[in-house]
C-alpha cells in the first residue's frame, strides 16, 4: 500500500516548490552557529549607528557658520622641538591595525588547535587595545585641559567641533574598551582549556567584533582627522 510519503507530490530539483518545502520543513538552512549569526546582526545594527553619527558629523561640519578647526593642527604634538601634525592619531591607527593582524593570527591558531598561541595572541590584541584607549585618554585630556574644548564650546572655531568629536570618538572608545574586556575573558577561557570540547568558534566570533571596531576607526580617521 502506498504511504502518505509516497503520495506526496515530487518537486522538480531547483523549483520554487522545492525551495518552499525546504524552508517550511524542520531543516537547517544555513550551516552557521547562532553565536556567529547574532554577532553579525549586532554588528549590522552597530553599523547603522556609526553611519548616522558620521553622517550627522558631515552635515554639522558643512552647515557650520564659524571656521572649522584645522585637525592637523588641533591634534599635532611638539616632540623635542619638532612640530608633528597628527602624529598621535597615526600611532593610534597603526596600533589598532596591528591588533587586527594579531587577532587574525589568533583565529588561525584556534582552528589549528593551538590553544597556547591562540590565548597569547588574544592577550596581545587586548594589550594593543588598552594602548589605543590610553592614547585616546591622553588626546581627550590635552583637548579639554590645554585647548579648552568642551561638548558645548570650542575656542578654536566652530562650537559643534567639540560635541561631534566627543560623541564619535567616545562611542568608538567605548567599543574598544568593551572589546578589550571581551577579548580578555575569552582568552583566559581559551588558556584554561574551556573550549576544548565545544570548539574554538568563539574566537572567530570575538574576531568579528574586533575587526569591525578596527574598520570603523578607519572611517573615523579618514572623515574626521584627514578631512
Amino acid at each position: 500500500m502506498p504511504t502518505e510519503i509516497d503520495k506526496a507530490p515530487a518537486h522538480e530539483e531547483g523549483s520554487w516548490a522545492e525551495v518552499a518545502s525546504d524552508w517550511s520543513a524542520d531543516k537547517q538552512t544555513f550551516d552557521l552557529p547562532w553565536g556567529k549569526v547574532m554577532m553579525w546582526i549586532f554588528l549590522l545594527s552597530d553599523t547603522f549607528i556609526f553611519t548616522i553619527f558620521l553622517t550627522a558629523y558631515m552635515k554639522v561640519r558643512m552647515s557650520a557658520t564659524a571656521d572649522w578647526p584645522i585637525t592637523s593642527e588641533v591634534f599635532a604634538l611638539t616632540i623635542a622641538g619638532v612640530h608633528l601634525p597628527l602624529i598621535l592619531i597615526a600611532i593610534m591607527t597603526f596600533v589598532l591595525i596591528t591588533s587586527s593582524g594579531t587577532m587574525a593570527m589568533a583565529v588561525n591558531c584556534a582552528y589549528r588547535g593551538d590553544r597556547k598561541n591562540t590565548a597569547r595572541l588574544m592577550f596581545v590584541t587586548a594589550a594593543l587595545g588598552v594602548s589605543f584607549v590610553g592614547m585616546q585618554a591622553f588626546e581627550w585630556t590635552k583637548l579639554i585641559v590645554e585647548e579648552g574644548v568642551r561638548p558645548w564650546g570650542n575656542p578654536m572655531g566652530a562650537e559643534q567641533f567639540g560635541s561631534v568629536f566627543f560623541m564619535i570618538t567616545g562611542f568608538h572608545g567605548m567599543h574598544v574598551t568593551a572589546g578589550v574586556i571581551y577579548l580578555s575573558i575569552v582568552a583566559l577561557k581559551v588558556k584554561q582549556g574551556k573550549y576544548e570540547k565545544k570548539g574554538y568558534g568563539i574566537v572567530e566570533i570575538t574576531g568579528l567584533y574586533w575587526h569591525f571596531v578596527d574598520l570603523v576607526w578607519v572611517f573615523i580617521f579618514a572623515l574626521f582627522y584627514l578631512w
